[in-house]
């Protein structure tokens, strides 16, 4: 059966397999502690300009987003999210589960707005009662959106702004981040990212890796740094693998020679193919995104017979007659899988 339905349907990139193979006897030291790691945290922090952030490796978007949350918002406060975001929605109540209340903003095309988080937080303090609420104590983004879309450097610049004056810290969920350095338009770096983002996170599970994320904390003003006893935050989080080497051969691997970004910017080129042929056949094109998801919005008919041959995402419901579905391309589409599914398109 022919599948778009996510980018983490595959493996990983045959350059880790082959260093897995390569390594698969070597006795490592366990939690991370070992020289694989150090090197990879070492090319990160090249990559993304930053010598002295700390880097760390956790197996999971869910673990990940879960554990930096509850380890950078204080124990009687929220973090502020589009309605939209994948810690809203997505995560089973994950963030909810640690004590911490996600507190939502309207999402526009995915993204939030810097001035409607200065209302909210304006709105919050002018309250007599606040010290009674949930006080909103850091900030989720993700890059790219659950729409696919992206944000601008200015528009990460006013948010990380609009945070830091209300002292919350900026986090920015990179699950699809190799997607957005390399789509169309995009006007952000790795490095720009670690001068403006109090901590993110490079995803590995949808971008090659067999699984693994890393999570880079920097240091370049008052609410940047790593919590204190990160390991042990981790461990309790469930998010710390006892192979740690495992993460590290692969991100070491990803950023070795650009090949993250080769591989993240072939899944968008095939998107941008795919999208060209819906315009061309008249399909409804949900969100005009730059990246490797694309959302069509479908009359009943016409998901029954795309998905006759095709396993698409599901993602939300239009109306009663239509649907909300996703395509979504990754580091291993083919050019043979791109050109069957434009048959059927």
């Amino acid at each position: 059966m022919l599948s778009f339905e996510n980018d983490y349907s595959c493996g990983a990139t045959p350059e880790i397999l082959d260093r897995l193979a390569a390594t698969n006897s070597t006795q490592f030291p366990g939690y991370g502690s070992d020289d694989i790691c150090e090197q990879a945290k070492a090319k990160i922090r090249e990559a993304c300009g930053a010598p002295d952030a700390d880097v760390w490796f956790l197996v999971g978007g869910t673990q990940t987003n879960q554990t930096v949350i509850d380890s950078i918002t204080p124990q009687y406060a929220g973090v502020v999210a589009a309605t939209s975001g994948h810690v809203n929605v997505h995560e089973a109540g994950a963030i909810e589960a640690t004590g911490h209340k996600v507190l939502t903003l309207p999402a526009h095309n995915g993204k939030i707005d810097a001035d409607e988080l200065d209302r909210y937080c304006a709105t919050f303090y002018a309250d007599g009662n606040y010290e009674h609420m949930v006080f909103p104590s850091s900030v989720y983004v993700s890059q790219a959106t659950e729409y696919g879309t992206l944000y601008t450097k200015d528009e990460l610049e006013r948010i990380a702004e609009v945070a830091h004056k209300y002292d919350m810290p900026l986090f920015v969920d990179g699950a699809r981040l190799g997607y957005a350095l390399t789509a169309t338009g995009n006007d952000v770096t790795l490095a720009d990212l670690a001068r403006i983002a109090d901590v993110f996170y490079i995803g590995g599970t949808k971008v090659g890796a067999l699984f693994g994320e890393a999570v880079v904390f920097t240091h370049h003003g008052e609410f940047s740094g790593t919590p204190r006893h990160f390991l042990t935050l981790i461990k309790q989080h469930g998010a710390l693998l006892a192979k740690g080497w495992l993460l590290g051969l692969q991100f070491d691997t990803l950023f070795t020679d650009g090949l993250y970004l080769r591989i993240a910017r072939h899944a968008n080129e095939t998107a941008d193919r795919i999208r060209a042929v819906l315009r061309e056949k008249g399909y409804t094109l949900t969100f005009d995104a730059p990246t490797n998801q694309i959302f069509i919005t479908l009359d009943d008919a016409t998901r029954t017979r795309l998905e006759a041959g095709v396993r698409l995402g599901f993602m939300e419901q239009a109306d009663a007659d239509h649907v909300v579905m996703r395509i979504c391309t990754s580091w291993s589409t083919t050019e043979a899988q791109v050109e069957e599914l434009l048959a059927l398109l």
